[in-house]
């Protein structure tokens, strides 16, 4: 049986042709201010690609270079091969999702979703076929005749949704689309984004600084930093095998520690906590729901932050441990600058 990370793996190996976006060398500067320098980024056709990063990392800047809302100082970007740099973003075949959703309130939601046919001057009949087929994609079949007020927050970003793959775009760019919903709804939203991308078998192009999010929902993330990109892998290549200290540290929590003059990294997770030991002091206990987060001072003037399943038992601030992780879980970090 041929899985999706298999025909993922073969796409690796295919032409340029598989691809929906290639950026080369993008460069782009805020008078005296470097948001991004020398980009690159390939995007595989039918992906679910994520460019994770901290504020001000350059991530919404090359989405906004790719949508055409920005223009670049220098390099090449193509969609599927094409290079669209010239072009303005209503001659591109992306459509953009925002945080804020910009949906008119004087329209109904019907008539959000099909806006963008209507400027196109596609015909009454097929602009509401299309429409609602668009609603019935993101689960919102009959509400075409609602306005935005009457809808909750994460209605309003379906209809969002909605109105940008009415367009058929080649790839749907996300900026930061959940940034406004409460947690609770933000988890419901990322399985459903998910499952709408795998269900349109449509390229989408995402940008969060949410690392949970990123590792969810992507197939591969890129991690951004001070302009220029660290990383680009899997979920679980960049949480297991982070290439920098930055990724290490921000994706995920990472314990780094000295060994011999190597450098270590151990996740939260894998590092164990024997209460009869000795190497160690229970600082801090953390309770959160189904783990307990503990930070622990080594008696080597280490603190470490150790995350265990709850299973009805819990170390108090103050116990002595010891602490040992598998010489597989602990992996070498590359000096910076090599």
């Amino acid at each position: 049986m041929t899985t999706r990370a298999d025909e993922r793996t073969a796409e690796a190996d295919a032409p340029a042709a598989a691809l929906d976006v290639r950026c080369v060398g993008l460069r782009k500067t805020y008078h005296d201010v470097v948001a991004i320098e020398h980009v690159d980024l390939e995007v595989l056709r039918g992906e679910f690609f994520t460019m994770l990063g901290p504020s001000g990392s350059g991530k919404t800047t090359t989405l906004r270079l790719i949508a055409g809302f920005e223009r670049p100082d220098a390099g090449r970007i193509e969609l599927r091969g094409v290079d669209v740099a010239p072009l303005p973003p209503y001659e591109r075949p992306v459509n953009t999702v925002f945080q804020d959703y910009a949906l008119f309130p004087h329209m109904t939601v019907g008539e959000n979703v099909a806006y963008g046919l209507r400027v196109k001057r596609v015909g009454r009949a097929e602009r509401r076929r299309r429409a609602d087929e668009a609603l019935e994609l993101v689960r919102l079949s009959g509400y075409g005749g609602r306005k935005p007020v009457q809808l909750s927050g994460g209605q309003r970003q379906r209809v969002a949704l909605a109105r940008a793959i009415v367009n058929r775009p080649e790839v749907l760019l996300l900026d930061e689309p959940l940034g406004a919903l409460d947690l609770k709804l933000r988890q419901e939203m990322q399985m459903f984004l998910k499952s709408l991308q795998h269900e349109l078998a449509m390229t989408f192009l995402y940008v969060t600084h949410d690392q949970e999010e990123a590792l969810t929902m992507s197939d591969r993330i890129a991690v951004f930093n001070a302009g220029r990109i660290e990383q680009v892998g899997a979920p679980a290549e960049v949480y297991e095998r982070p290439a920098t200290e930055f990724v290490a540290d921000f994706v995920g929590i990472s314990n780094i520690v000295d060994r011999g003059g190597r450098r270590l990294c151990i996740r939260p997770e894998r590092i164990s906590l024997d209460p009869g030991g000795g190497q160690a002091t229970i600082d801090d206990v953390v309770f959160v729901g189904a783990f307990t987060r503990y930070l622990v001072a080594t008696d080597r003037g280490e603190r470490l932050t150790v995350v265990q399943q709850n299973d009805g038992r819990s170390l108090e601030r103050g116990t002595r441990v010891g602490i040992s992780w598998r010489d597989e879980d602990a992996f070498q970090l590359p000096r910076e600058g090599t």
